[in-house]
């Protein structure tokens, strides 16, 4: 409730969390909060001797993470970050300032969870970083039960504590240990969500009196009345008949009326249901727009009317009135007094030529995926074999292999320079792409991390699809593209193999084939990164997870490997030590560093 006004305010800011963890993306994700991923790189040095409290820690330490962050966005992205959050977790036990490493020591005792937060805003004048930080900490008290060492065995065997800052996690295996917990239950998973919320409300919604209205009740409401007092709080219209002055909670028109003495109580208001059903219209409109290049009319503060935007994209002046009011609505344009214009979304995301245009994949998902979930009935009912189908129209139209290339040369981009940073690269001098995609990833890795020497290894017709989508500019760094098949040819040396994806449609042994190929060229140290991998339930947002079953409705008969069968490959092809990254609303990203002989 406290987070749904600040939400208004922040739809249209770019938003970062300085944290790699899944726990604090999952929690505000299910928030509603959008934003980015951009770990920091800030060493955790600190002297915990230098500060007098376990929570001035936590605090400056997340304040040095988000700080950090914003300093290097600054530098090295193509916009300043409007907002940047760091988190730093810390269980003390018996008040001592530092990490409790083993859910043994918790054992029977009580013991704090601090986490301190930073939210740093950020403002860029005459190209200086300024910032402005604002910081707070929450404590919560658990209790270990009187833990036999069997039952610590077998929890330490499940391998769930050996990435948590106290050693288990309360939101799993590990509840079972709490006898009890004191406090903001999500701030020992680790992220105190409550105050988070009550601190943005502080910032950027500040109340004033005369803009709050208080429903007077004569005592609480029973629990379960709060779904419509939600609702009404929320800003939807109040039931009719009911006003501050009636008094009286079941009078004519609430949602509760009075029958033989029993209260019948009305069902919420469905908005989500209803948007959920009138979304294709939705979808329809931005696809008409980008269609009719309406974005690239309108771009760069350019202001016209209705009149003006149909001449130049030859329409009616009636229906394009229409669909840029529906635009204006969906939060792509704006309209003042001088006429229609675009949004800052629009103008980096849905002008076409932009560099992070994702203008082909919103055009490619009009003419391809719209058709293939039209016929989604007869996919559930027989198998998504109309894929197929639709592959043997385009085959005669060589534009056809362009565009799906272009469409994913997009988004690709769009996800790449968060997939570049979800890992400390430095150990590694160069890498080799095996397979090309669209190339914006080496691309990224090259401009990123300039020590990095990077290759895409791939056939001749998609290395020149390749150059083709190379980005223009001088400030694009060099990357080798060296023809050749992976499955067969010899592999080009590298520090790091980059597998943009298993491919669905493999069998299980090309995919071993593939692997011992790459591990019998890998040198001990080294790393193999698997760029997209359908992490499992729980382990990434839910948008993330959501948008990929959607995918595989419509998909041709394949799998997906998951996280937990990523990391069993691995191992055993030789990369024992993986590393789990999700990279915000894409599917997350895997690390293996190959073992010594």
């Amino acid at each position: 409730m406290v987070l749904c006004p600040v939400i208004g305010k922040l739809l249209h800011k770019r938003v970062v969390l300085a944290s790699a963890s899944p726990r604090r993306q999952e929690i505000l994700s299910n928030a509603g909060l959008r934003f980015e991923v951009v770990p920091s790189r800030f060493k955790e040095t600190l002297s915990k001797a230098a500060f007098p409290s376990p929570f001035a820690y936590a605090m400056e330490t997340a304040k040095q993470k988000a700080l950090e962050v914003a300093q290097r966005m600054h530098q090295k992205d193509l916009r300043t970050p409007d907002v940047v959050i760091g988190a730093d977790t810390i269980v003390v036990s018996h008040l001592q300032l530092g990490r409790v490493g083993r859910a043994g020591e918790l054992s029977g005792k009580e013991h704090s969870v601090f986490t301190g937060v930073a939210i740093v805003s950020c403002t860029c004048t005459d190209h200086v970083l300024e910032t402005q930080v604002s910081e707070f900490y929450e404590e919560t008290r658990v209790k270990f039960s009187e833990l036999s060492e069997e039952l610590l065995w077998d929890y330490i065997h499940s391998g769930e504590p050996m990435d948590k800052a106290g050693g288990y996690g309360i939101q799993a295996l590990g509840g079972m240990l709490v006898e009890y917990v004191r406090g903001d239950f999500l701030n020992v998973v680790g992220f105190p969500l409550n105050r988070f919320c009550k601190k943005l409300a502080e910032l950027y919604c500040p109340p004033r009196g005369q803009d709050v209205r208080r429903a007077h009740h004569d005592s609480i409401p029973a629990v379960d009345s709060f779904e419509t007092l939600r609702d009404q709080d929320g800003g939807g219209p109040e039931p009719a008949g009911l006003s501050e002055a009636d008094g009286d909670p079941l009078a004519p028109g609430s949602s509760e009326a009075s029958c033989n003495g029993q209260v019948e109580r009305q069902s919420p208001f469905p908005a989500g249901l209803l948007d959920l059903i009138d979304g294709f219209k939705a979808s329809k409109a931005l696809f008409t727009a980008c269609k009719l290049r309406l974005f690239d009319v309108l771009r760069d503060g350019a202001h016209r009317n209705a009149t003006d935007v149909a001449r130049q994209v030859d329409a009616a002046v009636c229906g394009t009135r229409r669909l840029l009011d529906v635009c204006v609505g969906l939060g792509l344009l704006q309209r003042t007094a001088q006429g229609y214009s675009n949004t800052e979304l629009a103008d980096r995301y849905l002008v076409s030529d932009g560099e992070c245009s994702l203008h082909s994949f919103v055009v490619h998902s009009n003419d391809h995926t719209w058709p293939l979930f039209t016929r989604l009935e007869q996919a559930v009912r027989e198998g998504p074999q109309q894929h197929r189908g639709a592959s043997e129209e385009e085959a005669g139209d060589p534009t056809q292999v362009v565009r799906p290339m272009e469409a994913t040369h997009g988004l690709a981009t769009l996800t790449a320079r968060r997939l570049a940073s979800a890992f400390d690269l430095t150990r590694f001098p160069s890498a080799c792409q095996l397979g090309g995609c669209t190339g914006a990833l080496p691309w990224v890795l090259a401009r990123e991390s300039p020590w990095l020497k990077v290759t895409v290894f791939d056939c001749p017709e998609v290395l020149q699809q390749v150059s083709r989508l190379q980005p223009q500019g001088g400030q694009t760094a060099p990357v080798s593209l060296v023809p050749g098949d992976p499955c067969r040819d010899a592999l080009p040396a590298a520090d790091l193999y980059i597998l943009p994806r298993l491919p669905p449609e493999w069998p299980d042994d090309r995919v071993h084939r593939l692997l011992r190929r790459v591990a019998a060229s890998c040198r001990p140290g080294g790393g193999l990164l698997l760029a997209e991998v359908a992490l499992d339930e729980g382990q990434g947002p839910a948008r993330c997870g959501l948008r990929h079953r959607l995918d595989l409705l419509v998909r041709t008969p394949g799998r997906d490997w998951s996280l937990g069968e990523c990391r069993r490959l691995l191992a055993q092809h030789g990369f024992p030590d993986v590393r789990v990254a999700p990279v915000g609303d894409i599917p997350g990203a895997v690390l293996g560093i190959r073992a010594g002989p």
